[in-house]
């Protein structure tokens, strides 16, 4: 291969983002000491530029300035430039994405930011074109005029700096409010986001529309312990219109980022790990709620999507992102002209599909392409087709077959094929609750090997690490990484009932305490005591694209209390709810998976203990009761007596054994437990 121009210090580097800028003309660095002390040596300040593979503005940024030699040469003599990968360091991208919202009033990616060499802000921004255009200044104006401002007015700068570092100080300090934690703050909670639902397409807001899984998940709640059917109702018709758009994937399953317009049709093409693990999940839940085939045949294409196309074979670990663009082009890979499908398809193949999928010679998309959307049921495409509805549908398979196959060898979009330890947690709680809700065992394995994973080369000394690429495993794990791997390991012993995943996730559980619990004011800070000092502490539990981790902490904490009866787990959980109690009730949008963990706290979880081997056919009929019933606040626990590799009972569930030999279930709840009963019909009697 040629020799590139230009080499730069993220050659290095494993994330595939900061690679993607390696060969720049800017003279990048990496965060860490070398680029902090040459800022402070040479008295330069610090361009930050934080994104991530899948962005596509990011890349246009770098294809306009970042390659261009002139504006290279005004960054390399004016400053010291610091590329991050988001991924990698969400806690640098919480701070200074927090920091562009005070100063401009909105963040997003790239993230363009000022530092002094004391790694304080003082100037931000985003995406900024190479001359004026869009009314943004030109990039190389504002190069040269941040420059001159930092060398000629020291004064301001540090005016601004501490005014933002006491803001910074402020928002990350949260006091326990005083209050009640009560049902009602789940209706004040429900009732308000209800009021910016869209009751015509689904979803929140207007746009652009992101899915927001953590709030729908607690409307699906919600609408279970009020029996308030129009929070169903309002879960039931985004999954649908979410479903039928241009923001799943017709073909191949899975879900883009989110959507542009208000109507689900336009996506930014690129796939998330973490967007596909959560919805996976949601759709999973309505689907036992409400048994619509369709539900689990999006949850089921989504999951084989993933599967096929993000999952390492080597490792077993789950890849994070595919990009947007092919071809330099954003969603070429995904869309489709009329002449591109009859070139596929026989005529009944290409007129039902077309219309059935919205193929139109204007096309939806850029240049006269379509983007594959649902416009009708398949038993109104049979109707208008005047043909039943299952052969309706056996054209529509064969042609997406065709479509797919065909698709499979255009250019693929880039991937991102590092492997995140909190993202990984996500889609191993999906693929263990889909083996167990499905009754798949390939979903479960999938699972387990992830696990595999992440005990062998994601865990060192007893902490975990955040990122893997390429046999390279390195940075200290967040909160976020040890919360969704508490909660991941905890979902696969309720499938399995292996005591060596409920050792472990114990074991996590206690380094996440004593590594990120704030003992002075409640609550989880996002970095461990361990982690490199940075301008500020964060601590957080609004969501942002994934729940945050105090709330997913918090929810785990509920859970060891079930199992264990320790008070201090649940003390721990409601110091968390006692901190953020104004913010979630001021403003419910960012605390749906916060909201969910209350409503765990409020209505403590049901424990569900089946004693007998799961090969038992009784026992695999008690298995299918639960399976059968949406219960998002319960403990199952299916113990084998005569598996040396089964868990012994917690403290909180002991006593419960198998009476005369039988398969036998119990159901606690809110410290009463049933008689024991030996049949599936007497184990839904309690269960209803």
């Amino acid at each position: 291969m040629p020799a590139h121009r230009f080499t730069n210090h993220l050659a290095g580097e494993t994330s595939p983002y900061l690679l993607q800028h390696a060969h720049n003309p800017v003279d990048w660095r990496p965060w860490g000491e070398e680029a902090l002390a040459k800022a402070k040596r040479e008295g330069k300040p610090i361009l930050l530029s934080i994104g991530y593979s899948a962005c596509h503005w990011c890349h246009v940024m770098e294809h306009e300035s970042f390659e261009n030699e002139e504006i290279a040469a005004l960054m390399n003599e004016h400053f010291v430039n610091v590329k991050v990968d988001r991924e990698e360091r969400p806690d640098l991208d919480h701070i200074y994405q927090t920091v562009a919202q005070m100063i401009t009033g909105g963040g997003g990616w790239p993230l363009t930011m000022f530092l002094t060499p004391q790694q304080q802000p003082f100037f931000a921004g985003t995406y900024f074109p190479p001359e004026d255009r869009y009314g943004r200044p030109g990039f190389p104006r504002l190069l040269l005029a941040i420059a001159r401002h930092f060398r000629e007015q020291p004064e301001d700068i540090l005016q601004s700096v501490e005014q933002i570092t006491a803001a910074l100080q402020r928002q990350n300090t949260p006091l326990a409010a005083p209050g009640e934690l009560g049902d009602d703050l789940l209706r004040s909670a429900a009732e308000r986001l209800a009021q910016v639902f869209d009751s015509l397409h689904g979803g929140f807001g207007t746009q652009p529309k992101f899915p927001n899984p953590m709030s729908l998940e607690f409307f699906l709640r919600y609408a279970q312990v009020s029996g308030e059917e129009r929070y169903l109702r309002m879960v039931l018709l985004a999954l649908e219109k979410m479903a039928w758009g241009g923001i799943y994937d017709q073909l191949g399953g899975g879900f883009h980022r989110y959507a542009v317009d208000s109507h689900w049709l336009v996506p930014h093409f690129e796939k998330m790990l973490y967007d596909n693990a959560l919805l996976i999940k949601l759709y999973l839940d309505a689907f036992q709620l409400t048994s619509d085939p369709e539900l689990r045949r999006v949850a089921v294409e989504s999951l084989e999507y993933v599967c096929r196309e993000m999952l390492d074979a080597a490792s077993g670990a789950f890849y994070s992102t595919q990009d947007a663009d092919s071809e330099g082009e954003e969603g070429k890979f995904y869309v489709w002209t009329p002449r591109q499908v009859a070139e596929l398809l026989d005529d009944e193949e290409r007129q039902l599909f077309t219309r059935f999928y919205d193929v139109t010679e204007q096309g939806n998309f850029e240049h006269g392409a379509s983007i594959l959307h649902r416009t009708l049921t398949v038993e109104q495409l049979g109707k208008l087709f005047r043909i039943p509805t299952e052969d309706a549908e056996a054209v529509l398979a064969r042609a997406r077959a065709k479509l797919f196959a065909a698709r499979r060898r255009r250019v693929w979009p880039g991937r991102d094929e590092k492997a995140l330890t909190a993202w990984n947690g996500l889609m191993i709680s999906a693929c263990a609750r889909a083996g167990s809700l499905l009754d798949e065992p390939r979903y479960l394995e999938i699972a387990l090997r992830a696990l595999r994973f992440i005990r062998e080369t994601m865990l060192r000394d007893g902490l975990l690490l955040r990122t893997y690429k390429e046999g390279r495993a390195k940075l200290n794990a967040y909160l976020d990484d040890y919360a969704y791997v508490v909660g991941a390991l905890l979902d696969a012993y309720e499938a399995t009932g292996d005591g060596d995943l409920l050792s472990l996730a114990s074991q996590l559980n206690e380094t996440m305490i004593a590594q990120f619990h704030d003992a002075d004011a409640g609550g989880f800070f996002f970095t461990g005591k361990d982690h490199e000092p940075l301008i500020v502490r964060t601590k957080s539990a609004s969501d942002q694209a994934i729940p945050s981790g105090s709330s997913v902490a918090a929810q785990n904490l509920l859970r060891f209390h079930a199992l264990t009866g320790e008070e201090r787990f649940r003390s721990l959980a409601e110091g968390v709810f006692r901190l953020y109690r104004e913010q979630f009730l001021q403003n419910p949008f960012g605390f749906g998976n916060m909201l969910c963990a209350l409503h765990l706290y409020l209505d403590t979880p049901r424990q569900i203990v089946i004693v007998g081997g799961r090969d038992d056919a009784a026992v695999r009929s008690m298995l299918e009761v639960v399976r059968q019933r949406y219960l998002p606040n319960r403990w199952l626990v299916c113990l084998d007596p005569a598996d040396p590799n089964g868990a012994r009972l917690p403290a909180a569930l002991a006593g419960k054994g198998q009476v005369d030999g039988k398969p036998t279930a119990y159901v606690c709840h809110r410290f009463a437990c049933s008689a024991p009963v030996h049949s599936a019909a007497a184990l839904a009697r309690l269960l209803d």
